[in-house]
């Protein structure tokens, strides 16, 4: 028997198989322990998904019952209690005109979902001409072949631009990189909004389905949070035409801006909106699309069936698991410190990076937080991406016990460096300011590094 040649034995295939990873073993509130006893401070909720930390005994406790009752009934054959109740939940809170939802396993399947319920609300009306989707550039909006298509991160598509569906990017409405200098942020936010008319006349508005858009912006670029009125009018424009506006809430959603829809910011109600990772805070895999009554009526009265599905929709232990994170997160007013913490992590961010000569930018809303990364700060040049900054501040954050999400390609998929944080709800004051002083020192260890 020959020796193995790789350096860390598994026979996973992991994201990235060259990097020797260390196993997790336990949690304790917002942090990780590993196999080596050492614990690392998660202000990133993974990928902002561990909303309320890795230890909640009452969202552990209802998944333990709901295995004790049931684990899981087909939904060709039956609905569930959780499934029944969490739908009651998010639709007694939802922005207004979402009245249904359809429960799934993740952000991707929820934009994959809303992608085909678009689709056939169109073909139910008689619209079949209806074909084209409008997205942004810049964007992510999950990994199934409908969903990569419309996302707009260039990394995670280059391999399968053969496959993927012709689907039209407009810019993204990114203050920081594309607001003029003559423009106030409400004047820039209508130019970046009326980019999508524009494309709806282009293609011809009776063959567009959709815009789809993430209502703050997510991994590819950093939590860019939209201008001034930019939603509003991008509501204005849909209706003028008659396109649905999908909001994609899977990483932004469910408190992580410091309400529970990070659309009631915006003052605007989608048609379809999508959520995730803050729904279930990773104690099951579960997402959701909520709908609006006209899309469900138009479906229900017509042909009477979604032509769609998954193996695991409406899992009764997801649902029940999901229930008691949206409970929790009510019964313990985590919204507030959702805003407050967020406030406090703002400005330790501002106090640690403000006058930083190789952070541009810093931005977000709620616990929802990014810097970026620049070589100039003048010029708002980036580092050279052959760098790879963003992967030497992860590797510096861990070594510091602090796990944060970075990225590349944030200007245009090739260059710009950023890094996310999204910490859990539960977040303390001695939480934020860990967080800012390991992520100085990692990021001041790792431009060191580059620049030497």
């Amino acid at each position: 028997m020959t020796s193995d040649p790789r350096p860390n034995r598994t026979h996973i295939l992991h994201r990235d198989p060259s990097r020797v990873l260390p196993v997790a073993v336990a949690g304790d509130g917002p942090f990780v322990i590993d196999s080596a006893g050492r614990r690392y401070l998660d202000a990133s909720g993974g990928a902002a998904v561990s909303c309320l930390g890795h230890s909640e005994h009452r969202v552990i406790a209802a998944i333990k019952a709901q295995l004790d009752r049931l684990p899981y009934a087909h939904t060709s054959f039956f609905t569930s209690e959780p499934a029944e109740a969490l739908a009651d939940f998010l639709i007694s809170r939802a922005p207004e005109g979402l009245e249904h939802v359809y429960f799934i396993s993740g952000g991707s399947e929820a934009n994959e979902t809303a992608l085909k319920l678009a689709r056939q609300y169109f073909w139910e009306k008689g619209e079949t001409g209806r074909r084209h989707f409008i997205a942004r550039q810049q964007s992510y909006h999950g990994n199934t072949l409908g969903a990569l298509s419309v996302g707009g991160n260039p990394a995670r598509r280059a391999v399968y631009e053969p496959i993927l569906l012709p689907v039209s990017h407009i810019p993204p409405c990114f203050d920081y990189r594309y607001r003029r200098a003559d423009e106030t942020p409400e004047e820039y936010g209508l130019r970046a909004a009326n980019e999508l008319e524009t494309e709806i006349l282009r293609l011809g508005p009776e063959t567009v389905i959709a815009f789809i858009a993430e209502t703050v912006g997510g991994a590819t670029c950093g939590a860019i949070t939209p201008a001034p009125g930019y939603f509003r009018r991008i509501r204005e424009i849909c209706d003028k035409y008659g396109v649905l506006l999908i909001l994609d809430e899977v990483m932004c959603g469910m408190g992580r801006t410091g309400t529970l829809f990070a659309c009631e910011q915006e003052g605007v109600s989608p048609d379809l909106l999508t959520c995730a990772k803050g729904l279930g805070a990773g104690y099951q895999p579960i997402g959701a699309c909520l709908m609006s009554g006209e899309i469900y009526d138009t479906i229900t009265q017509g042909s009477g069936t979604f032509q769609h599905g998954f193996t695991y929709i409406g899992h009764a232990t997801a649902c029940a698991g999901a229930l008691a994170v949206q409970q929790v997160i009510e019964e313990d007013g985590l919204l507030r410190n959702c805003q407050a913490m967020g406030d406090a992590l703002g400005a330790a961010l501002r106090d640690r990076f403000g006058n930083h000569p190789h952070v541009g930018d810093i931005r977000g809303r709620g616990l929802f937080r990014a810097i970026e990364l620049v070589e100039d700060r003048v010029a708002k040049r980036p580092f050279d991406p052959k760098l790879k900054l963003h992967a030497k501040i992860r590797a510096e954050a861990m070594a510091e016990g602090l796990m944060v999400y970075p990225g590349g390609g944030t200007i245009d998929g090739r260059s710009g460096d950023h890094v996310l944080m999204a910490p859990p709800y539960i977040i303390t004051q001695a939480g934020v300011d860990m967080i800012a002083t390991r992520l100085a020192a990692a990021v001041d260890r790792a431009v060191a590094a580059v620049m030497a």
